[in-house]
């Protein structure tokens, strides 16, 4: 394959295309599949070309431990600015007192809040893994089910959404120091008011885990848990389309907790080109057009899920209110791994995901990315049209990925470019 030197769009590999000529192809390469497949993984987006510029800038030459006006390092002076322009913003779009963005992932943010909140053995309230509990809600594998003792509560295994009554008995049954709630696959909105209500009756701290609505609460499409948990963790991409990384959000008296708990308890020096290119996602969605962007993503996700439940899948909770939606591919007679193959070979990109039911498997998959590529509901519902066909009939998965391609050359992530 000859070696491009160039690349159109927001990226640019002329220096890299010189002197590491195997990389700068992994990138074209890269950027080939982003432009020519379906991104329907809910957790992922296309950011602003702008924020690609502040992650590329030279902030990614600083070294910044600490917080601004109180760095470890000389030469903080200009990073500084950016960070306090990256919490201010952010304050001011979730109307939150106080805002901490140099943690490096949404598990970051959340190992954060358990650290300024919690000690190892402390007990723990949050969704079971089986039920969509994200790897930092009590999975043996991370630091969360090693440190904490974690009791899960889960979906209504006939509605597919959260038994309240079951949290609320849980709760008073163990006790716990802290009620997490929040979800990968829960394409319903949580109600924290319930939870909160729960967690001030046994005397637990609320955590909210919003990685994957908190774009949609910037965009005014999801309600905000910022009034009702005591610390609010999240990504920074996903629906707020940012760059890849986490926040928290807290009140003022438990601000210096959770600054403490980021650095220098769980980090070192915060990444500096990307606190600036929050920054940046944060303007963006502090703008009129994001917020029809927001509500564009809940609509195209529901047109999605109505024309998949016309296709014969079956569509859990009956629906959505976000950006995500989870099905299972059983009607149509495979099973979630057979169908996420034979969809990646039509270039439709999605996850599997675990199903209220004992050890049954699903697809879960979102309208943020597409969204962002400026597709509407007539776009959503053929998408549903044309993954239905390649889930059905393995053949036609080469007619499908013709008219995938058709549809991403039509709407392509950075026009233009």
């Amino acid at each position: 394959m000859p070696v491009a030197h160039t690349l159109e769009g927001p990226l640019s590999v002329d220096v890299l295309g010189r002197q590491d000529p195997e990389l700068a192809e992994i990138l074209l390469a890269e950027q080939e599949r982003q432009t020519t497949t379906l991104q329907l993984i809910a957790a992922e987006n296309f950011t602003s070309p702008a924020v690609l510029a502040a992650l590329g800038s030279p902030l990614a030459n600083k070294y910044a431990e600490g917080y601004p006006g109180a760095r470890h390092h000389g030469g903080c002076e200009l990073v500084d600015v950016a960070e306090r322009v990256a919490v201010d913003r952010a304050k001011a779009l979730f109307g939150a007192e106080h805002a901490n963005v140099q943690s490096h992932s949404g598990s970051s943010a959340v190992l954060a809040a358990y650290a300024a909140l919690l000690r190892p053995g402390d007990t723990v309230l949050a969704m079971g893994l089986p039920h969509g509990g994200h790897l930092t809600h009590g999975s043996p594998a991370n630091f969360s089910g090693r440190w904490f003792d974690f009791v899960g509560y889960g979906v209504d295994p006939e509605s597919g959404l959260i038994d309240h009554d079951q949290v609320r008995a849980l709760a008073r049954s163990h006790r716990p120091k802290a009620i997490v709630c929040g979800s990968i696959s829960y394409p319903r909105h949580i109600d924290y008011a319930a939870f909160r209500e729960v967690a001030d009756e046994v005397g637990a701290y609320l955590i909210a885990d919003a990685a994957h609505p908190i774009g949609l609460v910037a965009g005014g499409a999801a309600p905000s848990p910022v009034p009702y948990a005591d610390v609010v963790c999240a990504t920074t991409h996903k629906v707020l389309r940012g760059p890849r990384g986490g926040m928290l959000l807290c009140g003022s008296e438990l601000a210096e907790r959770v600054d403490r708990a980021v650095f220098p308890f769980t980090q070192g020096g915060a990444q500096m080109h990307t606190v600036a290119a929050k920054a940046v996602a944060f303007g963006e969605a502090a703008t009129p057009a994001f917020t029809a962007y927001a509500h564009q993503v809940v609509a195209n996700a529901r047109a999605l899920a109505r024309s998949l439940a016309a296709e014969g899948l079956l569509v859990t909770t009956g629906g959505t209110d976000t950006h995500l939606l989870t099905v299972d591919p059983a009607p149509l007679g495979v099973d979630a791994r057979t169908a996420r193959g034979r969809l990646a070979a039509a270039g439709m990109v999605l996850d599997t995901c675990a199903l209220p039911h004992p050890d049954v498997r699903g697809l879960r998959l979102g309208t943020a990315a597409v969204t962002t590529q400026g597709m509407g509901e007539t776009e959503a519902a053929r998408i549903g049209a044309l993954f239905a066909t390649a889930v059905r009939d393995e053949s036609a998965g080469r007619r499908v990925r013709e008219e995938v391609r058709n549809l991403t050359g039509r709407f392509p992530p950075y026009p233009g470019q």
